[in-house]
């Protein structure tokens, strides 16, 4: 059996390991509380927790590591999501991976699990062959990724773009 240890300034026993389809539920929950501008309902929660759990199952696309709280539940999380892209010198498998979600319970913070957690997401994918990373950071995130080498594109815009609501059917 492999012995693990928590990774430098982590509580102890705050040790990242892979997430399972099981671990879905947790990970929406997390997201939809610390990540999102508006928490989602029950339905939703129920939708992206079956979305997710199908994309955690070997051959699916997404990726997350988890420390599991000691009462229960996850304390952080850290979830990408694999996709193609066309190669390139700097990532010839043409294997990206876009930084989804990165959330620690607030009784949990300030133990680093969020940054063992990305670290060991990071050490996953690498060993997939991921070679090209992407997120979006916040301003007090921003130096968490610069310690993994992410750094700020200026070349690069965030732009999004959503469907137009439909007013009663005369569009």
């Amino acid at each position: 059996m492999t012995q693990s240890t928590a990774a430098p300034g982590t509580a102890a026993g705050c040790v990242p390991r892979p997430a399972t389809a099981d671990d879905a539920a947790e990970i929406t929950r997390l997201r939809s509380q610390l990540v999102l501008s508006e928490p989602l309902d029950e339905e939703w929660l129920g939708i992206c927790r079956d979305q997710l759990a199908s994309r955690l199952r070997p051959g699916g696309d997404a990726r997350a590591c988890v420390v599991d709280a000691p009462g229960g539940g996850l304390a952080a999380c850290a979830l990408a999501l694999i996709h193609p892209v066309l190669s390139a010198p700097r990532y010839p498998r043409g294997l990206a991976a876009r930084i989804h979600i990165v959330a620690t319970e607030p009784a949990h913070r300030r133990r680093g699990l969020a940054r063992a957690a990305v670290s060991a997401l990071l050490e996953l994918l690498e060993r997939e062959g991921v070679t090209l990373y992407e997120l979006h950071a916040s301003a007090d995130a921003a130096p968490l990724y610069g310690e993994f080498g992410f750094a700020h594109d200026p070349a690069l815009m965030r732009m999004t773009k959503l469907p137009q609501a439909r007013d009663g059917g005369t569009g």
